[in-house]
């Protein structure tokens, strides 16, 4: 009987240290959770780090006296470089640019110089009080560009101007152009086609609207991966322009962007230059 009782109670006795453990064991674990809950909350609080915009850096180019030079170059009374010089370097005839020019300047307020006193529009240069680039410069910027197809910031040497500010004249000059001409010279011929057609009579050619060709126009930057299509018999890339010329130089019907691996009757069936004759939307030519 003593040693059933002493069994019980020595079971007991067990009983409760091990439940004293237990307790004890979820008591470090309930503060071992709570360490981990605040521990962010405890640590040194890190710098902020703001990311610091570069600033845009400013290069004072000298524009004055670049407009200075190009004006003595090409515009003044007597100019350094003759009329058939300006021909020779911008494929277009100096009178021709300076109707041009005049004309952008009455229609669009970008090729009008603008003075940066107060700094409006410049935020990193500083406000000096001088003209912005002159009409002349950004004119001669776009057509340097259409003359010699090169990147656009190869111009900055001679123009002293960004290379973001001449593809934005070179963009606004040939909005501006296509604007204010092309009504009277992109303009289909259908208003013309009796006058012409009348020409043609008188010189013996009856129903004859002008003279047809194909010209090739070589590709400087073809992409690499297109230079087998585009490339003719002597290897360089060519694009093929098709176009109707009349007795006084005028060009009609034109079209362009045929690879230069085509022949002419390949272009024949290639562009629109007849479908409004197919069509019967122009007289018998």
């Amino acid at each position: 009987m003593s040693s059933s009782s002493n069994f019980e109670a020595s079971n007991l006795l067990e009983d409760n240290e091990w439940e004293e453990k237990i307790v004890e064991q979820n008591q470090q674990l309930d503060q071992l959770i709570e360490d981990i809950a605040i521990w962010p909350t405890t640590l040194p609080s890190q710098p902020t780090t703001q990311t610091v915009r570069a600033k845009m850096r400013y290069i004072e180019r000298k524009r004055i006296e670049v407009h200075d030079t190009i004006f003595e170059q090409y515009f003044a009374e007597d100019p350094i470089y003759p009329p058939d010089l300006f021909r020779t370097r911008y494929r277009m005839r100096k009178p021709l640019f300076e109707k041009i020019m005049n004309k952008l300047v009455d229609t669009d307020n970008f090729f009008v110089p603008k003075r940066d006193a107060t700094g409006h529009g410049r935020r990193y240069a500083p406000a000096t009080g001088r003209l912005s680039m002159s009409t002349i410069q950004k004119c001669i910027a776009a057509m340097r560009m259409l003359a010699y197809e090169a990147a656009a910031d190869l111009h900055d040497e001679y123009l002293r101007m960004s290379a973001q500010l001449i593809r934005k004249s070179l963009i606004k000059f040939v909005e501006c152009v296509i604007s204010n001409f092309g009504d009277e010279y992109l303009r289909k011929s259908n208003k013309e086609l009796a006058r012409l057609l009348h020409i043609g009579k008188q010189r013996g050619f009856l129903g004859m609207l002008g003279s047809i060709d194909c010209m090739h126009w070589e590709w400087k930057n073809c992409p690499t991966s297109w230079a087998g299509q585009y490339a003719k018999r002597s290897g360089s890339p060519t694009i093929i322009l098709e176009a109707i010329a009349s007795q006084d130089l005028w060009i009609w019907p034109a079209f362009i962007g045929t690879p230069g691996l085509r022949n002419d009757t390949n272009v024949f069936d290639q562009s629109p230059v007849f479908d409004d004759i197919l069509e019967g939307r122009a007289p018998k030519v």
